[in-house]
C-alpha cells in the first residue's frame, strides 16, 4: 500500500467512523477507486484502533467515572455496565456465527451502496423524533441498540447512525444516546481488532505506514466525534442522510457501470 493510499484511507476512517455515514462502506468504495489490493485492507484494523483512541479521549471522564463507580459498587455504574454488556451480546454473536458471510459482503460494492441508502433512510427518520428524557435505555432497549450495532457489521450500515438513531427512538436524550453508542463501540472495536489481528498476523507489515495510519485516524476521528456531538445537540443529526443517499447512488452507478 502506498503512502497516499494510507493517508486517504486513514482520513476516511477517522472522519466516517463517528459521522453516521459508515466507515466500512467508505473504505470498501475507496479501496475500489484506489485499486487497493484486498490483502492490504488488513490496514483497516490499525485505523479502527486509531479511532478507538479518539473515543477513549472524548469519553475519558465518563469511562473513569464508570470504572471508579464499579470499584465502589455504585448502583448507577453497575446498571450502566450491565446495559453495555447486554448491548454487546448481539454483535458478539453475529461476529462469531456470521463472520464468513459478513466478510463476503465487503467484496460487494453494490451491497455497500444499497446499505448506504438504508442508513440514509434511518437517519432521515430521526428528524421526526422528539428529544427523549431517559439517560439510559431499558434492558430491552439496550439489547435492541445492540442489534443495531450487529447490523452495522455489514459495510454501508453506519454503526453510530444505527445505534444513536435506535437510542433516540427508545426515548434517550440526544447526548446520552451518543454516549451509550460510543461506549458500546469500545468492546466491539477492540474485540474485532484482536480477532482480526490473530487471523492476519503482522508479517510483512510496514510499521511506518501503520503508525501513520493510526495517528491520522485518531486525530481525524477525534475531530469527527466532536462535530457529530455538535450536530446532535443542535438536532441536525438527520442532515447526514443526504450524504449517505448521494454516496449510495453514486456507488451504485459506478458499480453497475463496471467502474
Amino acid at each position: 500500500m502506498t503512502l497516499l493510499a494510507v493517508i486517504v484511507l486513514a482520513v476516511i476512517q477517522g472522519l466516517t467512523e463517528f459521522l453516521p455515514v459508515s466507515s466500512s462502506g467508505h473504505l470498501v468504495l475507496a479501496g475500489m477507486i484506489l485499486k487497493v489490493p484486498e490483502g492490504d485492507m488488513t490496514f483497516e484494523i490499525v485505523v479502527h484502533l486509531g479511532t478507538l483512541m479518539a473515543v477513549l479521549a472524548v469519553y475519558r471522564k465518563d469511562l473513569l467515572e464508570l470504572v471508579s463507580g464499579l470499584f465502589r459498587k455504585q448502583r448507577e455504574s453497575l446498571v450502566l455496565a450491565g446495559l453495555l454488556i447486554i448491548g454487546s451480546i448481539p454483535a458478539a454473536l453475529a461476529g462469531f456465527f456470521l463472520s464468513d458471510s459478513i466478510e463476503r459482503a465487503f467484496n460487494s460494492p453494490v451491497l455497500v451502496s444499497v446499505m448506504l441508502l438504508v442508513t440514509g433512510s434511518v437517519l432521515f427518520s430521526t428528524r421526526f423524533m422528539k428529544s427523549g428524557n431517559r439517560d439510559n435505555p431499558t434492558i430491552a432497549g439496550s439489547f435492541i441498540v445492540g442489534i443495531s450495532q450487529a447490523l452495522a457489521l455489514l459495510p454501508g450500515i453506519s454503526r453510530s447512525g444505527f445505534t444513536i438513531s435506535t437510542g433516540l427512538f427508545k426515548g434517550i436524550k440526544r447526548e446520552k444516546a451518543a454516549r451509550f453508542s460510543f461506549m458500546l463501540s469500545i468492546p466491539a472495536i477492540a474485540g474485532a481488532a484482536v480477532l482480526k489481528l490473530g487471523d492476519a498476523g503482522l508479517a510483512g507489515i510496514d510499521t511506518s505506514l501503520m503508525i501513520t495510519g493510526f495517528v491520522i485516524s485518531a486525530l481525524t476521528g477525534y475531530l469527527a466525534l466532536r462535530v457529530l456531538l455538535k450536530f446532535l445537540r443542535e438536532g441536525k443529526f438527520s442532515i447526514f442522510a443526504w450524504y449517505c443517499w448521494l454516496l449510495g447512488l453514486s456507488g451504485l452507478t459506478v458499480s453497475l457501470a463496471g467502474g
